[in-house]
């Protein structure tokens, strides 16, 4: 029977990157929890004008200025993570993408919080690897989830938020903001929805189920 030689030195490197791709650590990562960086990129939030990742298909010349956004139900999109080599091939011909905003809630177990944080953050940086421009969606629950849930993306980055379904806990949604511009201090936001009034920062408003031809919100 034919063994593998492990002393050959490109062998080596062959399994040591298929074993980090098979446990999803080959990409650089930051925290105590060892999340994947979503790295700075130059975007230009002017060409920002958000499209729902649902409405996303084939050679859409059409929208291919469009940046599309993950705020809609997680399993509408889940397969991005699971199987982003097949998403790439749709994705990879518009301006930009958010991260896939995965859910935290606050009744949700602390370790699935920190999963669905490690998803976003592993297909940002994936999307990033292949050339794409990736906009961190920056998502959070309640103070618990402060210990990692800004980590992964690099100070001064543009990020997303939406504070869509949060006006019942605009109060709680203010701390973790924040707490964001405090850690993050982005150099920009993509608010999803209106913003609310104590919002501080640079920021780019869409309101919810906007068109794609309609306009912003004036900030």
């Amino acid at each position: 029977m034919f063994e593998l030689d492990v002393r050959d030195d490109y062998y080596k490197d062959f399994l040591s990157l298929k074993k980090k791709k098979l446990v999803r650590n080959e990409f650089e990562m930051v925290g105590e929890y060892d999340l994947p960086l979503i790295k700075k990129q130059n975007i230009d939030i002017e060409k920002i004008v958000l499209m729902n990742f649902s409405n996303t298909k084939y050679n859409d010349a059409k929208n291919k200025n469009k940046t599309i956004q993950f705020f809609t139900y997680d399993y509408k999109f889940d397969y991005v993570y699971s199987h982003p080599e097949f998403a790439v091939e749709k994705l990879k011909q518009y301006y930009c993408l958010l991260s896939p905003d995965y859910s935290l809630y606050t009744d949700m177990s602390l370790s699935l919080q920190i999963k669905n944080t490690f998803k976003n953050r592993w297909c940002g940086a994936y999307f990033q690897s292949l050339g794409l421009r990736v906009i961190p969606t920056i998502e959070w629950s309640d103070e618990r989830s402060f210990k990692f849930c800004f980590d992964g993306v690099e100070e001064g980055s543009v990020v997303a938020v939406s504070t869509y379904g949060k006006q019942k806990i605009e109060e709680e949604f203010m701390k973790g903001y924040n707490r964001m511009l405090e850690i993050i201090k982005p150099s920009a936001i993509i608010c999803y929805e209106k913003p609310f009034p104590k919002m501080g920062g640079k920021i780019k408003a869409f309101p919810y189920n906007h068109n794609v031809w309609r306009d912003c919100y004036e900030i």
